[in-house]
């Protein structure tokens, strides 16, 4: 999968490691994935889905601490988040809103099976053992499935997780970590403003 890396990430990783702090950077990631990804859907059904991702994207960021803690870097932790999520789209048929298209989903879910399956996660079950709650239903388009649209999915890179860094360029496996990274970068600690870049 390509995804985008930066400072506020590594703020971000920090911040949700953190006591209070890592609620207050939840809250305002949950908010920026939301928008986000709600920006992708279909605009006649973005309103309708919006509680779903909400619920969504706050269990996984429990995944992403359990990714961090089994040793995964930030990168890859944040990758596997975004493939339980792409898991979830193609489930209820949210095609275009996919980042990679539906035929990667297998090779995207072999990658990480060993952490996948400790904590019971799999395609049709994006969350496993991190549904520690329930998630408000949302309406389905199963009709998409039957020819997939992906107008934001970017495909070819199942076999790795690739990042563009601020300068552009693409590095598989993710940045090395900055040394002292300032936690009040992470979104939500202060009220800087954040962008696509941060999900």
């Amino acid at each position: 999968m390509k995804i985008r890396q930066n400072i506020r990430h590594f703020a971000a990783k920090k911040a949700l490691t953190m006591p209070v702090v890592g609620d207050i950077a939840t809250e305002k990631l949950v908010d920026l994935h939301v928008r986000v990804f709600g920006e992708k859907a279909d605009p006649a059904h973005r309103e309708e889905r919006e509680p779903h991702m909400e619920v969504f994207f706050d269990l996984t960021f429990d995944t992403y601490v359990a990714a961090l803690e089994s040793g995964f870097s930030e990168a890859e932790a944040r990758e596997i988040t975004h493939i339980q999520a792409n898991f979830d789209f193609y489930n209820h048929g949210w095609t275009e809103m996919m980042e990679f298209p539906a035929d990667e989903l297998e090779d995207h879910y072999e990658r990480y099976e060993e952490f996948f399956r400790r904590y019971d996660i799999d395609i049709a079950d994006p969350l496993g053992d991190f549904r520690t709650r329930e998630v408000p239903e949302a309406p389905s388009t199963p009709e998409k499935l039957d020819d997939p649209q992906h107008p934001h999915a970017v495909g070819g890179f199942a076999d790795d997780v690739y990042v563009e860094n601020e300068a552009g360029e693409v590095v598989v496996g993710g940045q090395e970590e900055p040394e002292d990274v300032d936690v009040n970068a992470a979104p939500g600690v202060q009220d800087a403003d954040v962008d696509e870049s941060e999900a």
